[in-house]
């Protein structure tokens, strides 16, 4: 018994040093969280690396380079297209 909780906490606290240890490139991080949001059908956005003292209003996605740089996230608004535009003022 005690051998088995010994063996886990050594694997939790080599799990916990591998992760620590770990420096994501913020443009790999970056391209990652692109995918996901373009997955959720977002049609305009901007994703900026910048340090924590630049965050500003923005809302922080990420953190890369080891917790140094930020990935903010600020979604812009979208015009409707054109036909669609006209298919409404058309309704009205």
């Amino acid at each position: 018994m005690k051998t088995s909780c010994l063996l886990s906490l050594l694997m939790l606290a080599s799990l916990e040093a591998h992760a620590a240890g770990q420096r994501k490139p913020c443009e790999d991080l970056q391209r990652e969280i692109a995918a996901k949001i373009d997955a959720r059908g977002v049609a305009a956005y901007t994703l900026e690396v910048v340090t924590p003292e630049a965050v500003g209003e923005a809302r922080v996605v990420g953190s890369c380079d080891g917790g140094t740089r930020r990935i903010t996230y600020v979604r812009q608004a979208v015009e409707a297209p054109r036909a669609l535009a006209a298919v409404q003022a058309t309704r009205d």
